[in-house]
């Protein structure tokens, strides 16, 4: 610690207020958001707390420290921090956050936090204009993660659109039909069927530097698109052509003509996870040189691909107990307690027993297609119990379902969408090493063992993902 620090304990720095109570905050649309112990949970019409401030979990197994950058209410499962010193509240909120708040438990039945624990923990006061300084830093490796956390979503958001269009609105179908209905050609049928795929294509093409065929929206730019850009206008006649031009009846209701309906065990080896016995810790490990082990929880958190986990499994684990391994390109699913997270298995790893596995092959579809299918099932019909969560077992999930479309269709949709994912891959790639960074940056900024001109050097390294 440099000379010029204060060392000194949260006890003398801040007041920890308790949260209140609240009803109706978690379908609210009030302006001021509402915490608990884990983060944000709803929205209200009041603030308690009038500022920007931090919160700090009080009861539950998981205690998080949270900012809220406007005025903001904490409910009774939390606190929220009352400075008692001139300091920069960001500041304070990076050094709590480095600090293990959830391991301080007061021992009583339901894991809690004591606020005399907290006043108790040490803290190190740099000068205010380091702490501002510093707050600058970090701030930009959080600005830049959550524009690649943006980005994601935009691409995403558009690769579930064309999905939509073609697989569960049947639109290209639908335009083909509208076009015989009124009186046209086949040759209408055709063009109506392009002018809805270039209208679905044209943000992919925007997104992956313009390699979606056509990007063209009526007549016009289709007799535009033929004469300036003949290949595309070739590949989007080619896709155009692979719909059909009616509905058939099925099961689900009317599905474009020659399409099926398969159960999931048909088009996937489908296995499901399993947990060794956590009695037994001689299992489990910490370390990355071991199997990945994905949990329903990681699988929360907002990325398209699983790169790595919380926890791992020992090979003897996985020999012992005959746990299954999930090659690159499995699509995995929740189904117990929490349903319907879904996510691609970016390398080899295991599962929890509440995680299915949808093993891509060559006789099925693309993970892609089986990521943005899952993603977009309705699982409201798999039961009709009140808790559809609990009704879902492993045989449900290998009998849902699923309207297959021609397997030359499968392909080419496959090709449009692999770029967006590749951009997604890369983008979450570069949200993590960003993430890794600031957090090995942070407590040697906070103990003043590193400088903050190296810190922004480090990050100027990582700013940019590489090429989508």
């Amino acid at each position: 610690m440099n000379a010029d620090w204060c060392r000194t304990t949260w006890g003398e720095l801040i007041e920890l207020k308790y949260g209140k109570a609240l009803r109706d905050y978690k379908d609210g649309s009030g302006e001021y958001p509402v915490f608990g112990t884990n983060g944000a949970v709803g929205s209200t019409d009041k603030a308690l707390c009038p500022i920007p401030g931090i919160v700090i979990g009080r009861k539950g197994a998981y205690r998080g420290v949270h900012f809220s950058e406007r005025p903001f209410y904490v409910i009774d499962t939390a606190y929220y921090v009352n400075p008692k010193a001139d300091f920069n509240i960001k500041w304070a909120y990076y050094h709590l956050l480095h600090q293990d708040i959830n391991n301080l438990d007061s021992g009583s039945a339901i894991p809690s936090t004591s606020r005399e624990d907290v006043y108790q923990l040490p803290a190190y006061v740099p000068p205010r204009p380091f702490q501002d300084y510093m707050v600058r830093v970090l701030d930009s490796f959080n600005s830049k993660i959550r524009i690649n956390h943006q980005i994601n979503q935009t691409l995403e958001q558009m690769a579930q659109a064309i999905f939509k269009s073609w697989f569960v609105d049947f639109e290209p179908v639908k335009a083909k039909i509208a076009a015989l209905e009124a009186g046209g050609s086949e040759e209408d049928a055709q063009l109506a069927a392009m002018r809805v795929i270039a209208g679905d294509a044209q943000g992919c093409a925007n997104a992956a530097g313009g390699r979606m065929p056509g990007a063209a929206k009526g007549e016009a730019e289709l007799t535009r698109l033929q004469a300036e850009h003949p290949e595309q206008y070739a590949e989007l006649r080619a896709t155009a052509e692979l719909f059909p031009s009616a509905m058939q009846d099925s099961e689900l209701g009317e599905i474009p003509e020659g399409w099926d309906v398969k159960s999931a065990e048909s088009q996937f080896q489908i296995t499901i996870g399993k947990t060794p016995p956590r009695k037994e810790p001689e299992w489990f490990s910490g370390s990355p040189d071991h199997v990945k082990w994905l949990s329903i929880r990681k699988m929360g958190e907002g990325n398209v691909f699983a790169t790595d986990s919380d926890e791992y499994l020992t090979q003897e684990a996985v020999d012992k107990f005959k746990i299954k391994i999930c090659p690159e390109g499995t699509v995995l699913l929740s189904f117990k307690l929490t349903l319907g997270r879904v996510v691609i298995a970016k390398t080899d790893m295991a599962t929890n027993e509440a995680i299915a596995h949808f093993r891509i092959s060559t006789n099925s579809p693309g993970s892609y297609w089986t990521y943005l299918c899952l993603s977009q099932f309705d699982y409201s019909t798999l039961g009709s119990t009140s808790s559809i969560a609990t009704a879902v077992n492993s045989k449900t999930i290998k009998q849902m379902p699923l309207i297959i479309p021609d397997v030359a269709l499968l392909q080419c949709f496959e090709k449009i969408v692999t770029p967006i994912f590749e951009g997604i891959c890369n983008y979450q790639l570069n949200k993590a090493s960003l993430a890794n960074l600031r957090d090995s940056l942070l407590p040697k900024l906070l103990s003043g063992e590193l400088s903050l001109s190296d810190a922004e050097g480090q990050l100027a390294e990582e700013a940019e993902p590489a090429n989508v």
